[in-house]
């Protein structure tokens, strides 16, 4: 069993305490993050609200997650990332709820989505984005979650590491996909993994997010020039003393480039 197998198996223990149906509220249309895409000229950053992760344990168990958001948004952040997923990551819904309150930027509900009722769940709550990982999921149920969420009015980042994932998600038309430079199965990182996929698909009309390893200006430039249209930074924004001039050094460095 790979740490991705504990993952998903701990995420289906929970849906045994969900209700058979979690109903919708009404809420404010979720935020257009494909348009924030399309405006910047550089590369869009994701700031993520991230405590904990299974390869790196506590990165910052302590963090104020209302100040952490609020200094991305300072920084220039064109979305926040927030960790729910609590066993093995230390979120929650409430950390969504609340910054919620005070973005004017999209949220994205950062989980392992394998359930209708989690998307209800990820909207009820604030967010704007939702996450669905091509490796947990098969075609029918990636289509499927897909579909619903779309139906909400909710942008969604289609997530793969691979050629074969790349392929597969490729078959439903997303207009956003996130190639994560950490091999979920193994959490090993190499960014080359953006740059790669890129060479080879990086000409479909898709915007394309490069998630993962991503720790200074030279990095972000990479991903900039393999094509990425935006970038999801967590460890080195929560590891940061200076959250804002991080977020500026990253995103001059690709505005910067040539």
């Amino acid at each position: 069993m790979t740490i991705l197998d504990d993952i998903v198996a701990v995420k289906k223990e929970k849906l045994l305490a969900y209700p058979k149906e979690e109903q919708l509220i009404t809420r404010k249309k979720p935020k257009d993050f494909k348009g924030r895409l399309q405006a910047e000229d550089g590369i869009a950053l994701i700031g993520e609200v991230k405590r904990a992760s299974p390869s790196q344990g506590d990165i910052n168990a302590v963090m104020d997650p209302l100040k952490q958001a609020e200094a991305y948004m300072k920084g220039g952040a064109d979305a926040i990332s927030v960790l729910t997923e609590h066993h093995f990551f230390k979120g929650s819904f409430s950390d969504l709820e609340e910054i919620s309150k005070i973005a004017d930027v999209p949220l994205l509900n950062k989980d392992f989505i394998i359930d209708k009722r989690q998307i209800n769940r990820a909207y009820n709550h604030g967010a704007d984005i939702i996450l669905l990982i091509v490796t947990i999921l098969d075609d029918a149920a990636l289509l499927d979650l897909y579909q619903y969420a779309d139906s909400l009015g909710l942008n969604i980042i289609v997530e793969v590491h691979n050629e074969d994932e790349l392929k597969r998600a490729l078959k439903i038309s997303p207009v956003i996909i996130g190639i994560n430079n950490r091999d979920l199965k193994t959490f090993t990182v190499d960014i080359s993994n953006t740059e790669n996929l890129l060479k080879k698909y990086g000409s479909q009309d898709i915007h394309f997010i490069a998630e993962s390893g991503i720790h200074s200006a030279a990095d972000a430039q990479r991903m900039k020039a393999a094509g990425a249209s935006g970038m999801l930074v967590g460890e080195s924004l929560m590891r940061s003393d200076s959250i804002e001039e991080k977020i500026k050094e990253l995103k001059l460095g690709d505005t910067n480039e040539g």
